[in-house]
């Protein structure tokens, strides 16, 4: 599903390169629950980013599905990325003035087709059927990242990345979330690609690649 080979990146602050990603390589599954660990400022947002064909490696290289995706032109990317890719984030990253049926539409808005029903039956899936027309002030904390699992899912892509989706919610709230996450991921044959910092929460996965000092320095 994704392969990457010796991906180098750094960023510049004033003369000053801070080195994020060192000749890091990581194979990864189709259908397997692989989560991202280490401490902070480890590299592991970056490494999910780069993976995503959000963040350009100065060397290396991604495959997804067998697509080089860092050999495509930016709109190409773009667009492989909407058709194949969703993203739950921690900070929900939804719309304000946009109600939950229309924030979790916004990926099947993106790619211009109509798919009200399906988003309508992701929302009742996860317990929202009778919130589609709140605002997400209007939702608790872990009702908007439920809005933010179906809206990743409404486009049916393959893969799906998230970044710390529990770091906001408490531990009761945070495991229905990883539960429902892993039945629908698991419903639709997807592959999941979570980064978190709690040890108990990487347990759940399939794998556990451990990063640190911009490499993968272990694996179980």
């Amino acid at each position: 599903m994704i392969k990457a080979e010796n991906l180098h990146l750094s960023y510049k602050i004033g003369k000053k390169s801070i080195k994020v990603l060192h000749g890091l390589s990581l194979h990864i599954r189709k259908g397997e629950k692989v989560f991202l660990c280490g401490p902070s400022g480890a590299g592991k947002t970056t490494l999910m980013y780069t993976l995503a064909g959000l963040e350009s490696p100065q060397e290396g290289s991604v495959l997804v599905n067998g697509q080089d995706i860092y050999a495509l032109g930016q709109s190409a990317r773009a667009r492989f990325r909407n058709k194949n890719m969703g993203f739950i984030f921690q900070n929900y990253m939804l719309m304000p003035e946009l109600t939950a049926l229309e924030n979790a539409s916004l990926a099947t808005a993106i790619r211009g087709t109509e798919a009200t029903a399906r988003v309508k039956a992701l929302l009742e899936r996860v317990g929202l059927g009778d919130r589609l027309d709140h605002l997400p002030n209007e939702l608790s904390g872990g009702e908007q990242q439920r809005v933010a699992i179906a809206r990743a899912l409404a486009h049916d892509p393959d893969l799906i990345f998230a970044d710390e989706p529990t770091g906001n919610l408490d531990s009761r709230n945070g495991r229905q979330i990883l539960d429902l996450l892993f039945d629908l991921a698991q419903e639709g044959g997807k592959t999941l690609v979570i980064v978190t910092h709690d040890p108990d929460v990487a347990k759940l996965g399939d794998r556990i690649l451990t990063i640190r000092d911009g490499v993968v320095e272990q694996e179980s």
